[in-house]
């Protein structure tokens, strides 16, 4: 073979695997990023906004091409988001499905579609998802009820807003306050409202508690969808005052968004429990990714301060940090504190 025909044949070869390369099956749209779906699960919190806000930026750094729709709380709407993902040839979906048990079918169609899933925040009853990407829920309710019960003194009365009890989140932080307040602090009668993550009946639901039960010294919000409600209602009967008032009434919040923090800060409720918004959206994808590569995953310490945690056969759980944020950063019967401003809150990070 003469020097000419060799360089001819060089062109050839490096042009095919060039060729090959570009129609690989794991490539996005036009042969670029892979292109995952992700489903928001309502944009009426500002905790919700914030994780809307983060996901296309960490989508981004990770290489991803996003396909983004918003269920809105429904999980009717959430399946036919599923389908519309699937029609679009997504190689993975993020999901935050808030009714936990509805979701299941979905998730049997997906595995079908061997399209992984990766559920932020919620963990599904049933079916297989390759991570669940969630903060330890029990702790949520375990260190809010650390903190009025060390306010309170072990004594009084306490209002519970609950969240969705179809949820396993509302469940989660349901049952680990009045565990946690029926075994330390049998002098605290909990008070438990179900609203179904709605502002306006856990708002009304607080007031009766209020009108009837004048005496109650906390207040636990499951999420900062309450947040509003329960300042104004507080305000109406003259109880928002400052924490060295002896009408102050204690609150702990549920979310760490700015205007928790804020509202920390000028003595208006007295904690919040921070779960990271900002980290569902970043190893929401990145677990994607990784699920897209082939990588698997087993339960043991992270390398980003977690645990993964087997929850049972087929679903592992990544247990993200969530603390305790309180106006003075200290230590409440045993659960220690990030003071409000402390940089390191995602709260504190939004512009």
């Amino acid at each position: 073979m003469n020097t000419r025909s060799r360089t001819s044949l060089g062109i050839f070869t490096v042009l095919s695997i060039a060729l090959g390369a570009c129609g690989t099956p794991d490539s996005g749209a036009g042969g670029g990023a892979p292109v995952v779906g992700v489903d928001y699960p309502r944009s009426d919190t500002d905790f919700w906004n914030s994780y809307i806000k983060y996901t296309p930026e960490f989508g981004k750094e990770l290489g991803l091409e996003l396909k983004t729709t918003n269920s809105q709380n429904d999980v009717a709407k959430l399946t036919a988001n599923a389908q519309t993902f699937i029609s679009q040839g997504v190689k993975g979906v993020a999901m935050a499905p808030q009714d936990t048990a509805a979701i299941a079918p979905t998730l049997e169609q997906l595995a079908a579609k061997k399209i992984p899933v990766v559920t932020v925040d919620t963990r599904p009853d049933s079916g297989d998802v390759f991570m669940v990407v969630r903060a330890d829920n029990r702790a949520y309710g375990e260190k809010a009820c650390r903190f009025l019960g060390a306010k309170l003194g072990g004594k009084g009365k306490v209002v519970m807003l609950q969240g969705d009890l179809a949820s396993i989140n509302g469940r989660d932080r349901t049952e680990a306050f009045n565990d946690c307040m029926k075994k330390n602090y049998a002098g605290i009668t909990v008070l438990g409202e179900a609203t179904n993550w709605d502002g306006a009946v856990a708002a009304q639901k607080l007031q009766t508690d209020l009108t009837a039960n004048p005496d109650v010294k906390g207040v636990y919000m499951q999420s900062s969808f309450a947040l509003a409600g329960t300042l104004q209602v507080l305000k109406q009967k003259d109880l928002l005052v400052a924490p060295t008032d002896p009408k102050h009434v204690f609150i702990v919040s549920n979310d760490g968004i700015p205007e928790e923090l804020k509202d920390i800060a000028e003595g208006q409720i007295d904690a919040t429990v921070s779960q990271p918004a900002d980290l569902y959206a970043k190893y929401a994808l990145q677990y994607l990714k990784a699920a897209i590569d082939g990588k698997t995953f087993e339960p043991g310490k992270t390398d980003h301060d977690s645990t993964i945690v087997k929850v049972r056969d087929g679903l592992l759980e990544d247990q993200l940090s969530a603390p305790l944020v309180t106006a003075d950063g200290g230590t409440y019967d045993g659960v220690p504190s990030l003071k409000h401003d402390d940089k390191s809150l995602w709260g504190n990070k939004l512009s």
